[in-house]
Formats: C-alpha cells, sequence, structure tokens
C-alpha cells in the first residue's frame, strides 16, 4: 500500500451555516401524516374520487337544466346521449340529476352515521377498556344485549315509531352500530394502558386526562380513521339495502339504493337504470377503503419517520 502524505489531500474549506441546518425540514404529526398520504397513490387517487364525487353532489343539480323530479314521456328509458348524458329512468327524468341528488342524500347519511358511531363507540369503548372494573362489566353486558337483537328489527320499529326519512335513518342506523368500535377500541385501549410509557406516565404522576390525550389517543388514531373509513360504505351500502327493500326515505327524495330498486325493475328494457347507480355505489365503497388503508399508515405514530 503507498504511503500517504497530505499533497494527495486538499482542504475544501467549511461552512457553519450549512453544518447547522438541518437536511430534513422539521414537520408537524399531521404535516407529517398529508406527506405520507401522497406518496401513498391508491388513497391519494381515493382522495380525489371522494371529493369528485362530494363538489358533484353539491354543484351539479345547481348547473343542470333538468329537475330530478322533471318527467318527460317522450324519453322514458332513454339511454346516454347529448342531452341526457346517463340516460332517463322509467319516467322520463334525468338520471344525471338524480344520481347526484342520491348522491347527497347517500353521502350524508354514511357520514353522520358513520361519525357517530364512531365518537359514541371511541368514548365508551376508551372509557372501560381505561378503567375497566364494574363499569367496563356493566357496559359489555349492554353491548352482548345489543349485539344479539337483529338490526333490521331495530330499523323497522324505529320506521314504525318515528316514520320514513333521513333523520329517521340515521337514528335507526347508530342505535347498534357504535357497538363493533366500542368493542375494537375496548381491546385496543386495554393493551396501550398495559404499555411501559403508560406505566412510567403515572407513576410519574400525569394525570389520566393528559396520558389519554398524549398517549391512548395518538397510538389508536390510526385505526380509528381506517375504522371511519370502512364504516362509511358500510353505512352507505346499508342504506342503499333499506332503500332497496322499502324502508329507506320518502319519495320524490331519491338515493342511490331508490335508484337502483327503479332500475332493476326494467333491468332488460333498460340497464344503465340500475348500472350506473351500481357503478357510484361500487366506487365510492371502492375510493373509501383505499382511504382508510392509506390513513392507516399516514396517521400510525410508529411508521413516523421511518421513510
Amino acid at each position: 500500500m503507498e504511503n500517504l502524505n497530505k499533497d494527495l489531500f486538499r482542504v475544501v474549506g467549511k461552512s457553519i451555516d450549512k453544518m447547522d441546518s438541518i437536511s430534513r425540514p422539521n414537520l408537524s404529526f399531521w404535516q407529517d401524516a398529508w406527506r405520507r398520504l401522497k406518496k401513498n397513490r391508491a388513497a391519494f387517487i381515493g382522495l380525489c374520487i371522494i371529493i369528485l364525487y362530494g363538489l358533484l353532489a353539491i354543484f351539479a343539480p345547481m348547473f343542470s337544466q333538468y329537475s330530478y323530479t322533471q318527467m318527460d314521456a317522450n324519453m322514458m328509458n332513454a339511454g346516454p346521449s347529448a342531452a341526457h348524458w346517463l340516460g332517463t329512468d322509467s319516467t322520463g327524468r334525468d338520471l344525471w340529476v338524480r344520481i347526484w341528488m342520491g348522491a347527497r342524500v347517500s353521502l350524508t347519511i354514511g357520514l353522520i352515521a358513520a361519525v357517530i358511531n364512531m365518537c359514541v363507540g371511541a368514548v365508551i369503548g376508551g372509557l372501560c377498556g381505561y378503567y375497566g372494573g364494574k363499569l367496563d362489566m356493566i357496559v359489555m353486558r349492554i353491548v352482548d344485549i345489543l349485539y344479539g337483537i337483529p338490526n333490521l328489527i331495530i330499523v323497522i320499529l324505529v320506521m314504525i315509531v318515528l316514520g320514513r326519512g333521513m333523520a329517521t335513518l340515521i337514528v335507526a342506523m347508530c342505535i347498534t352500530g357504535w357497538i363493533g368500535t366500542c368493542r375494537f377500541i375496548r381491546g385496543e385501549v386495554y393493551r396501550l394502558k398495559e404499555q411501559d410509557y403508560v406505566l412510567a406516565a403515572k407513576v410519574l404522576g400525569v394525570s389520566d386526562f393528559k396520558i389519554i390525550i398524549r398517549h391512548i389517543i395518538p397510538n389508536i388514531m390510526g385505526m380509528m380513521v381506517t375504522n371511519l373509513c370502512m364504516a362509511i360504505p358500510g353505512a352507505i351500502f346499508q342504506e342503499a339495502f333499506l332503500s332497496y327493500i322499502g324502508l329507506g326515505i320518502k319519495p320524490p327524495q331519491c338515493s342511490w339504493g331508490i335508484l337502483a330498486k327503479e332500475g332493476i325493475q326494467n333491468l332488460r328494457i333498460a340497464p344503465h337504470a340500475v348500472m350506473v347507480p351500481a357503478f357510484f355505489i361500487c366506487t365510492t365503497m371502492l375510493a373509501l377503503n383505499l382511504l382508510g388503508d392509506g390513513l392507516r399508515d399516514a396517521v400510525d405514530p410508529k411508521l413516523r419517520g421511518t421513510e
């Protein structure tokens, strides 16, 4: 090996500014979650689809020349055309307008019902998992009783008492809809409260409120968001099913379930009348599932800084 001497090296100097600079910008938790979500192409596409459907549901009926209740006897069961982009139904009503009016109902019911179920289930399950004892025993027995009651029976009873409508559907879907989230969150909180960092915080005298806010919630946030995104398509599908069997909202209001019910009656004559709402139901559920998977990874604190 050749002898090394100082003539073989050259001093390039040093920069104090570059030495003190941080190569990676300091990001908050939510900024980092958004950065990771954008890198997940499937989840980002799902988010774009949901935003697009939401904007069309708000603005598309406003700028259409047709009303969702306007009938035309000369255009019954007409296929897609320049005048009617998605065709018409059995009474000549424009499907483009009715799809987005139905999206308002279906997406609103799905979102509100899923958020209420998640919030109620997370609060009750979190308290039961963290404190345990008699509270956990009593609440879990109530959950077991409610879990044994068929949801369809509850919906029928609520419809009889309160009548058909959007608010009634949401109430019926929320009576037992929080049970699954409650059990899931209870198990996760029960596991997390035995972790070393939580036990250390208790030894140091940190209050239960601060432990829940700083340690418990950040570690279950990813699962809560994922559960929410998975619950929304479930609620949309449940609303579509209830509307399909005649337990949904009252006409002339429409939802994707009502459109599918009306379209199936003329499947041979006008297959587009059932294929159009089925397409939007399927793509919405797919987009929400993709978004839920991406959000689960994006808000998971254990994955932060692993890239």
